[in-house]
C-alpha cells in the first residue's frame, strides 16, 4: 500500500488532527524561544531601568518605552566593570570590599559561595561538566544519565578512598535539569558516554523521547549496551 492509497483511506478529521501535530511541531519551537528570548529581555528590562531616575527614562524622554534598553545598558555596564577590575585600582578596591564582607557572618558565607560558583562556571578557573555518564542509580541495574564535573579532592576524597579514583558526577532531574543531586562516584562505576553535554541534557529534557545521533559504542563485559537512534 503506497503513501497516496493511505492517505485517501484516511478520513479528514485524521488528516486535519495530522496537519495540526504538524504545524504544531514546526510553531512549538520557534514560538517558545522567542517567548523565553522576550522574557529575558523585559526582566533585564525591568532589572536594570528601575535603578535610573524615572525623569531619565526613555518613556519620559522619548514618550515610549525602548524594548531591549536595559539589555544593551547591563552589558556595556558589565563589560566596563570587567575592564575596571582587572586594573590595579579595581582589584585594590575589591579586595578592599572583600576583607569588609569577610567580617560579615551570614553574608560572608553567601558571597564566598556565590563567588567561588561564579569563578568555575564563568571564569572556567576549574573543570565543569564536559562529558556525560551513566551511573546505576537509584540501585545496582537501574541507570541514569549524568554529568562528570570533577575528582574527588579534600576530606571527601579521603574517607571514601577504595582502592581507585572518586569522581563527582552531578545526576539532573527530569524534566528540569538545573535540579539534581551530588553523587561520588568510583570511576570504575561510571560508564563515560560518546554524546557530548548537550545531547545529554536533551535526553534528560525529553524523559528519554529525543536520543542524539551516534556510533554503537563497543559493549564492555558487565556494561549494557550503548543505545543508538534508529
Amino acid at each position: 500500500m503506497t503513501d497516496d492509497d493511505d492517505h485517501a483511506k484516511r478520513g479528514p478529521v485524521a488528516q486535519l488532527r495530522t496537519s495540526f501535530l504538524t504545524g504544531l511541531a514546526v510553531i512549538a519551537p520557534v514560538v517558545l524561544t522567542l517567548w523565553v528570548v522576550w522574557t529575558a529581555i523585559t526582566w533585564i528590562d525591568g532589572l536594570v531601568l528601575t535603578l535610573i531616575p524615572r525623569s531619565y527614562r526613555p518613556e519620559a524622554l522619548l514618550g515610549w518605552d525602548v524594548t531591549g534598553l536595559g539589555v544593551i545598558m547591563f552589558l556595556v555596564i558589565t563589560v566596563l566593570i570587567g575592564t575596571f577590575a582587572k586594573g590595579l585600582i579595581g582589584r585594590t578596591l575589591i579586595g578592599f570590599g572583600e576583607r569588609i564582607v569577610e567580617r560579615m557572618p551570614v553574608v560572608r558565607t553567601i558571597y564566598n559561595a556565590v563567588k567561588q560558583i561564579a569563578d568555575t562556571i564563568l571564569s572556567r578557573k576549574q573543570p565543569t561538566f564536559d562529558r556525560a555518564c551513566l551511573v546505576e542509580y537509584p540501585r545496582r541495574g537501574i541507570w541514569a544519565v549524568a554529568f562528570i564535573s570533577a575528582r574527588a579532592r579534600g576530606e571527601v576524597a579521603e574517607q571514601l578512598d577504595n582502592g581507585g579514583e572518586t569522581i563527582s558526577v552531578f545526576l539532573p532531574t527530569t524534566p528540569n535539569p538545573t535540579s539534581g543531586f551530588l553523587l561520588f562516584v568510583p570511576r570504575a562505576d561510571v560508564i563515560e558516554l560518546d554524546m557530548n553535554v548537550e545531547d545529554a541534557a536533551k535526553l534528560v529534557i525529553s524523559a528519554g523521547l529525543v536520543y542524539p545521533d551516534g556510533r554503537l559504542a563497543p559493549r564492555v563485559k558487565g556494561q549494557p549496551e550503548a543505545v543508538t537512534k534508529g
